[in-house]
């Protein structure tokens, strides 16, 4: 699997203070939350059975912004953070900090085979917070 960009981990959290509301969140992702598909699932197995580093998860990050959207990506990884949520499958984890969970929640993960051409796809990303990803300001998107 391709680095597409740098993942840089959000700081380690210091000791919950009690009463705080970060140590309450679910760390525990669901499908219905961010979905994968089967194709994905088998695909995503296999990349990662098939690995000779000391992997212990997948990680799916999301970077950019602006006028071009956001862009999203799946690293191995090895490190799990205080903010991660975890989607448990057979033999892999996914890991998605909070952050990135707000724009991926209601999202799929489909891997497509084509002519010539094999490729992960994120579907519906901004199902839940709406939006496209996209200005259109400028006029780039078809907007403005």
């Amino acid at each position: 699997m391709e680095n597409v960009g740098i993942y840089t981990p959000p700081q380690q959290a210091k000791a919950p203070v009690p009463g705080d509301a970060s140590a309450l969140f679910d760390r525990n992702l669901t499908q219905n939350e961010l979905e994968v598909t089967e194709s994905a699932q088998d695909k995503l197995n296999e990349i990662i059975s098939q690995t000779d580093e000391d992997v212990s998860a997948i990680r799916i990050y999301i970077s950019g912004g602006g006028c071009g959207g956001l862009s999203y990506g799946m690293t191995f990884t090895d490190e799990k953070s205080d903010f991660d949520t975890i989607l448990q499958f057979d033999g892999f984890k996914i890991l998605v900090d909070v952050v990135a969970l707000n724009y991926l929640k209601g999202a799929q993960i489909d891997y497509i085979q084509e002519v010539g051409r094999e490729r992960f796809v994120f579907n519906n990303v901004f199902a839940e917070t709406g939006g496209s990803g996209v200005c259109g300001g400028c006029g780039a998107a078809g907007g403005g």
